[in-house]
C-alpha cells in the first residue's frame, strides 16, 4: 500500500465486479454498481497507471450495469475472465467457443431430469452460469449439479469456475490470474492491489503474489465465502467497504 500511495503513476487497481463492485442479488441481470462507485473510480483513475475489472461478465454487462464506468480515465474492462477486452469504448475478442451454444441447448433437459426447482440459467455470451441461489435448498442443489454438469462441461471442451451459488460452464485457457498477470505485464506496472470477493478471485489473489511486485489484495467480504478472507491482506464488508477503501486512496492522491 505504500508503495501504491507514494508511485501512483505505477499502480493498477484491479477490481472483480459482482459482489466486490456491486452487490449480489437474487437476479443477476439486477446487480447494478454501487452508486459511489463510478465517482470514486473516476478519481482513482485520474492518479493511477489503470484502473482494471477483471469479470467472467461480458463488458458490455459491466457497462450496462455500471452507468458512468465508461467516464473513467483509462478504464479497461477484461471480460469473460480475459477472453474479450473493452477499452476505449470498442471491445476485442476471438470468435465464441461452439461449446457454449451446445451447452446451454442441453441445460434445460439435464435439469428437469435431476428434478431441482429455482434454478435460473445466465446467459453470458461466451460462458453460461446456472444459478441456484433462488432454490428451496440452494445448498443442496448447487451440490447436486456439481457432478451433472461437470460431464456435460466435459463433454463440450469447457470448464466449470463454481462461485457463489452458481456454476459457471466456460472455455479453458484462461482465468482472472492469467488476465491480470497478462495485464500488469503489458502496463509494465510497479504495483498492484486486487479486490474480489469470490473463489475465482483467488487465481487474482495469486498472480498478485506472483508478480514480485509490491502488491495488496482485498477481500469484499460476506458470509457465504471465506476462503478469500483467509488469504486477503485487508478485508472489507462488501461493495460498501471497497468503496470506502477505493475512496480513501483516492482522497489520498489527491492531499498535497
Amino acid at each position: 500500500m505504500e508503495a501504491i500511495l507514494s508511485d501512483p503513476a505505477g499502480a493498477v487497481i484491479g477490481l472483480d465486479f459482482d459482489g466486490t463492485l456491486s452487490p449480489i442479488v437474487p437476479d443477476p441481470a439486477e446487480a447494478v454498481i454501487h452508486p459511489k462507485a463510478a465517482e470514486v473510480l473516476a478519481d482513482l483513475g485520474s492518479h493511477v497507471l489503470a484502473v482494471v475489472i477483471v469479470t467472467g461478465r461480458p463488458p458490455a454487462t459491466v457497462l450496462e450495469l455500471g452507468p458512468g464506468l465508461s467516464d473513467v480515465p483509462g478504464l479497461v474492462v477484461l471480460g469473460h475472465y480475459g477472453f474479450e477486452r473493452w477499452e476505449h469504448g470498442r471491445v476485442s475478442a476471438p470468435p465464441p467457443p461452439a461449446g457454449v451454444p451446445r451447452t446451454e441447448a442441453e441445460l434445460p433437459l439435464l435439469l428437469d431430469s435431476l428434478g431441482v426447482e429455482g434454478v435460473t440459467v445466465e446467459d453470458k455470451g461466451r460462458a453460461v452460469a446456472v444459478h441456484t441461489r433462488r432454490s428451496p435448498d440452494p445448498d443442496g442443489t448447487l451440490a447436486k449439479l456439481r457432478e451433472p454438469l461437470a460431464k456435460l462441461a466435459e463433454k463440450h471442451s469447457l470448464v466449470v469456475e463454481p462461485g457463489r451459488y452458481v456454476l459457471e460452464l466456460r472455455p479453458p485457457g484462461m482465468d482472472k490470474g492469467q488476465a491480470l498477470s497478462l495485464f500488469l505485464a503489458e502496463r509494465v506496472a510497479r504495483s498492484v492491489l486486487f479486490a474480489g470477493d469470490d473463489l475465482g478471485d483467488l487465481a487474482a489473489y495469486d498472480a498478485v503474489e506472483a508478480s514480485n511486485l509490491p502488491g495488496v489484495t482485498v477481500c469484499s467480504g460476506s458470509a457465504e465465502v471465506t476462503a478469500l478472507a483467509e488469504r486477503a491482506d485487508i478485508v472489507v464488508d462488501g461493495p460498501e467497504g471497497v468503496v470506502a477503501l477505493l475512496g480513501e486512496l483516492a482522497s489520498a492522491f489527491s492531499r498535497p
